[in-house]
This record gives C-alpha cells, sequence and structure tokens, in this order.
C-alpha cells in the first residue's frame, strides 16, 4: 500500500510489479510464518492479479496473488487477499464526484461504489484460492476515529441519505452529529452485508478478516459486521481494546492483534500476552531492499534490542514462530 509516487501516500501504480510470488512465500516459510496477508486490490486501486475486473498493476510480472497462493498452500500456509474499502486512488480518478479528494477514508459508500467493490473481491474469491479476504479501512470518510469530523454531504451523500433514512435530505444546516451517526452506522452495515453476502455466497468457506484501528468507534461498536467477521484485528494492538472486543465477539470469532511501527507496541510485552491468551500475532510492514524485506537471518544474527521500529518486530515475532527465547541470537 504504502510507497512513492503515488497520492495520499500510496505506491504509484506498479511500484514493485516486479516482486516474485516464490520469493515472498520463502521469505515467510523462513520466519515460520502460518498465514500470509497478500493483495487483491490494494490501494492505489490496481490489482495483483491479471485478467481480473480491476486492472492489474502496471508492469506485473508475475501473476502475483495466485502465485503466492500456489506457493504458500505447498508450505500450508494460509493466504488473504487484502482490499481496502475507504480509499482507492483510481477509484478516485474515475469517480471525482464520488470522492472527497482527502487523505485518509474518503470514499462515500454509494451503491456504485459498493458495486465496484464488491464485484472486485468476488472476482478474487471466484478465480483465486485464496483462503480469505482482508478488509480495512471499513469507515466512512474521516471515520475510524473519534470524535468523527462532520461529513461534507456531497451530492451523492444526499442520495445516500434518502436511501439509507427513508427521507429527503434536509439540507446541510438540519444536520446534527446524531444524525450522522445513526447515517454513518447505516452506510457501513448496508456495504458489509453486500461485501458478506457476495463473499459466503461465491465460496462459504472463505473467511472475511477485518482490521480495525480503532475498535471502539462509535461508527462500528455493536455493528453486525463486528459480530459476523471470521476474524477480526485490533491494529492499534494495545491489550485493552483487544480484552474489551473479546468480551463482545461471538466465541469462535479469531481475534488477532498487531505489531507495526506506527501502534508503538512493545513486542516483547505484545507476544507473550496474545500467546498467553490465545490471540493470534500479526505485523506488517513496507518493503526495504526492492520488493523484499532483509533475509530472516538478519533479523536473528543480532539481540532484538539492536533493531528499531517495524525491523524490531520482525525480529521478535520471528523468534516467537520459531518458538525461541527473546534473547537468542544466531550465532
Amino acid at each position: 500500500n504504502w510507497g512513492e509516487g503515488g497520492a495520499h501516500g500510496f505506491a504509484r501504480p506498479g511500484l514493485w510489479a516486479d516482486a516474485d510470488p516464490k520469493k515472498q512465500v520463502q521469505w515467510f516459510e523462513d520466519m515460520n510464518a502460518n498465514v500470509i496477508h497478500s493483495f487483491g486490490v490494494s490501494c492505489n486501486g490496481y490489482a495483483w492479479y491479471k485478467n481480473g475486473v480491476v486492472p492489474a498493476q502496471p508492469g506485473l510480472k508475475y501473476d502475483f496473488l495466485p502465485g503466492i497462493v500456489h506457493h504458500a498452500h505447498k508450505k500450508r500456509m494460509k493466504v488473504f487477499a487484502y482490499f481496502c474499502v475507504g480509499a482507492n486512488n483510481k477509484w478516485e480518478e474515475d469517480h471525482p464526484d464520488l470522492v472527497y479528494h482527502a487523505d485518509g477514508q474518503q470514499i462515500p459508500f454509494t451503491k456504485q461504489y459498493i458495486d465496484y467493490l464488491c464485484a472486485s473481491i468476488e472476482d478474487v474469491v471466484r478465480k483465486v484460492e485464496v483462503d480469505g479476504i482482508m478488509l480495512d479501512w471499513f469507515y466512512n470518510p474521516g471515520g475510524g476515529r473519534d470524535p468523527l469530523p462532520p461529513l461534507r454531504w456531497l451530492p451523492c451523500e444526499e442520495v445516500m441519505y434518502k436511501e439509507l433514512m427513508g427521507e429527503v435530505f434536509p439540507g446541510k444546516e438540519k444536520m446534527n452529529p446524531g444524525i450522522e451517526l445513526e447515517f454513518r452506522r447505516r452506510a457501513i452495515d448496508r456495504i458489509w452485508k453486500r461485501v458478506r453476502e457476495v463473499v459466503k455466497g461465491t465460496r462459504p468457506d472463505c473467511l472475511i478478516w477485518l482490521t480495525c484501528y480503532e475498535l471502539n468507534s462509535k461508527e462500528i461498536v455493536g455493528s453486525d459486521m463486528l459480530n459476523e467477521v471470521d476474524w477480526l484485528m485490533n491494529e492499534a494492538g494495545d491489550m485493552a481494546n483487544t480484552e474489551i472486543a473479546r468480551k463482545t465477539i461471538r466465541p469462535e470469532t479469531k481475534l488477532i492483534t498487531c505489531l507495526a511501527n506506527w501502534n508503538k507496541q512493545n513486542p516483547t510485552e505484545l507476544i507473550p500476552y496474545a500467546i498467553r491468551e490465545g490471540i493470534g500475532l500479526f505485523g506488517f510492514t513496507k518493503p526495504v531492499i526492492g520488493s523484499m524485506m532483509h533475509p530472516i537471518n538478519y533479523y536473528l544474527s543480532k539481540p532484538i534490542e539492536s533493531f528499531e521500529g517495524d525491523a524490531r518486530n520482525i525480529a521478535a515475532l520471528t523468534r516467537s514462530y520459531h518458538d525461541l527465547p527473546f534473547s537468542y541470537v544466531k550465532k
């Protein structure tokens, strides 16, 4: 997602288009991971597989997502295909009247966008043997963190208002935080139900993994979405909100926590907690050597404390995945 040359901090189309799925999977095998989060469509709006309903990354050398699935399944690893719900640079370029033209979540969940997103998800689920899809930024424009900003009420949102609220949009001057919150929640519920119907209707065993950086946001707390997803991740990683989520979700929902540079969690504290409580461990970062990371031995060759940021997270996760103590250094 994140890289040079694209709008809103997203990677330009075609960046890392030479990524080799076999080498990528080998890195994860060396790490001893059991799940890979790969990409259906990344935030620049281009797909990571060929001949789909969404154009592929320009110059895509390999049929990347199917290649990841092929090699990962040989290693008994699951693969999830990522979709960003709230942002898509190509959608912005193609539909300038249906977006906010802002960083972060900027797409109103119009019927047109729901049709586009669901078509792209269905295409992946039908054509590629992914084990599941991963959904990110499942928020309305500016959403995800409280307090929620006022909506702009674009003409397309006025149409949505009539569809969702059952009455003609009464004007911006009649809006207040309570009405806007109800509108936001109904918008999320509508698109969630379509996505779930498409995924489970196409392949009932396909898992849906939702990541949220604020699980208790008013937009989503207590929603059907949080209750119906198969896997739920607290991207903020903090133990307090993970515990709150565990008390409210279904017993069969897989709960996951996250290590990423932005959330500033201490891996030597978070990892033991997750293992003790039976919570999944996940991490993400952008490549550092072309489309790759350093070899796994690099992260084992020095003490964890000698690394910073995501490199430190990788060093800690690798030791954990191999059942090695944090003090381990490979000679």
